[in-house]
């Protein structure tokens, strides 16, 4: 977890590339996401994301939301996923944005991501989105569980 925040995100941000945010007990990193803009061929998305979408699509891609070990099963994987929607909305009242996409780095990612909604592309199944109006509706009335 450190290792990606140490090596990927000082680039990142200098370059506008992504958006890190970082939780912290301290000076210990607690859980952190990214954020970065992109786009999302039709062929690419879940029927309701491309319904009645230009091609491609607007996304907020949400990368690498991770959590500490020693903080795991406490709800800060949905705390961080709940900002995550939090910012995306407030981004998409500037700026059009369909849906939150998710590349998920491992099958216990993906069940997580999925656990709250977040369907499957049809093209690769460790991508999963949903709109921004599912993700208003769901995972912001979420309980605080992981």
């Amino acid at each position: 977890m450190d290792e990606w925040l140490r090596r990927r995100t000082a680039q990142n941000e200098s370059t506008g590339a992504s958006r890190t945010y970082v939780l912290c007990a301290g000076k210990r990193v607690v859980g952190y996401y990214s954020l970065a803009l992109g786009a999302a061929t039709h062929d690419q998305v879940a029927g309701r994301v491309k319904r009645n979408m230009p091609d491609p699509i607007p996304v907020m891609i949400l990368g690498r939301l991770a959590v500490d070990q020693a903080f795991q099963g406490k709800g800060i994987g949905t705390g961080l996923l709940k900002d995550a929607v939090l910012r995306t909305m407030q981004a998409a009242n500037i700026a059009g944005i369909r849906a939150l996409l998710v590349h998920a780095i491992s099958d216990a990612a993906e069940r997580f991501y999925e656990a709250y909604g977040f369907v499957a592309s049809p093209v690769d199944p460790m991508t999963v989105m949903m709109t921004l109006v599912e993700a208003e509706r769901i995972i912001l009335n979420a309980k605080r569980s992981e």
